[in-house]
């Protein structure tokens, strides 16, 4: 692995979301700032929207570390083309509580007992809707009723929604979302990072799993990684993931323009990226920060333990293909000296050497582009890919 080779302590580019490697972009930053206005009002609507892999798992995960729990109290679903019933049985779930009935009418007595148990108790209640683009317009609705919960004139639920770039359009131009229009206190759009950023972006990355400057990167490549990427967090970090992989197993100490390139080059021919990009990755419940929240989040199946890295000896496979152009290279010289000599038959007995040797380095590579094809595919996805054909 890379990690060991470079001297590092962890996976810095890992493709789902980690609060621990939040980077604070100009557009993040600007997000944190609505964040915080909308949540100091303590009711309505906070809406994120970003492109998939624009970070705003990440900066909700971030944003958690920071809330205190004793304070505030998070329910967060994920959700999935949920309707308006499935949906309030989904928040009841989201803040731990056990509905007696099944029925819509227990779920949301269940609720409203629990909110004003909380605010009796001095704390805040925050429902974090992600994927929000696949709820329904009648789930929707019965998110802005859930607002309607108060203790007094106290609201008793904020509700931020993170959601891709369809569910701002929606948002906005819906007839029947007018009223939910008007409880949205706070909203921002993350956008693609800037090309300054990437530099510092890689590299904080990187600092975060001690990075020592070894692998040096060429000032060019952060150009051609954000327009190759396009600025978007999630493939910055496939495209480093694969360079790094390249730079290790070529051993090399500096990343360089002809490296990304030929990432970029494999990348396409295996349609990985950009024209597929990673859809969103499953979400889990948090693991308790320091400080933040009091958290109630509904729990899911604990992902299996990733596969082991299938043993590979790329130092023997490379050693074996520069023993194999060391020998194409003396056949060459013998070759040309041969033609000096107008020796037909040693000319002819040469060739065949050469295309010998030819035919087992296009075997060689092809097999060692294989074997890194697969690792690269254990990488992204802690899965062991199918053998190749």
């Amino acid at each position: 692995m890379f990690d060991d080779f470079y001297g590092l302590t962890g996976r810095p580019f890992q493709l789902t979301p980690d609060p621990n490697f939040y980077f604070e972009s100009t557009t993040h930053r600007k997000a944190l700032s609505y964040l915080g206005y909308g949540m100091a009002q303590g009711e309505g609507f906070i809406v994120i929207t970003g492109e998939v892999g624009a970070g705003k798992s990440t900066l909700v995960a971030h944003l958690m570390q920071k809330i205190d729990r004793n304070h505030m109290t998070v329910g967060q679903v994920v959700t999935s083309n949920l309707d308006g019933e499935e949906l309030v049985h989904v928040v009841a779930q989201s803040f731990g509580l056990d509905v007696q009935g099944h029925d819509k009418a227990s779920a949301l007595g269940a609720i409203e007992s629990f909110l004003h148990e909380e605010a009796r108790a001095g704390r805040r209640c925050m429902l974090v809707v992600d994927e929000s683009q696949n709820l329904s317009v009648e789930a929707l609705e019965e998110l802005r009723m859930l607002s309607n919960f108060q203790l007094g004139a106290h609201p008793l639920l904020q509700t931020l929604l993170l959601g891709q770039p369809e569910f701002r359009q929606v948002l906005a131009e819906h007839q029947d979302l007018e009223q939910l229009r008007q409880r949205v206190i706070a909203a921002h759009h993350l956008e693609p990072m800037e090309p300054g950023e990437i530099e510092p972006y890689i590299k904080h990355r990187l600092e975060c799993v001690g990075w020592q400057g070894n692998p040096e990167f060429d000032q060019r490549v952060f150009a051609e990684l954000h327009q190759a990427a396009g600025g978007i967090p999630r493939k910055v970090n496939q495209v480093a993931t694969r360079l790094l992989l390249l730079g290790a197993v070529e051993q090399r100490t500096r990343i360089d323009s002809a490296m990304l390139s030929a990432v970029l080059k494999e990348m396409q021919s295996d349609n990985a990226f950009p024209e597929a990009a990673p859809g969103p990755l499953p979400k889990l419940a948090p693991a308790p920060g320091p400080g933040p929240i009091k958290h109630a989040v509904y729990p899911e199946a604990a992902p299996a333990a990733p596969a082991p890295a299938p043993a590979v000896d790329f130092e023997a496979m490379l050693a074996e293909r520069d023993a194999q152009i060391a020998e194409l290279q003396q056949a060459v010289i013998e070759l040309s000296q041969a033609a000096e000599q107008d020796g037909s038959a040693q000319n002819e007995e040469l060739v065949a050497r050469i295309d010998a040797f030819g035919r087992r380095l296009d075997e060689q590579e092809r097999s060692v582009r294989e074997v890194l094809t697969m690792l690269i595919e254990w990488v992204e996805t802690g899965q062991l890919p199918r053998a190749a054909a």
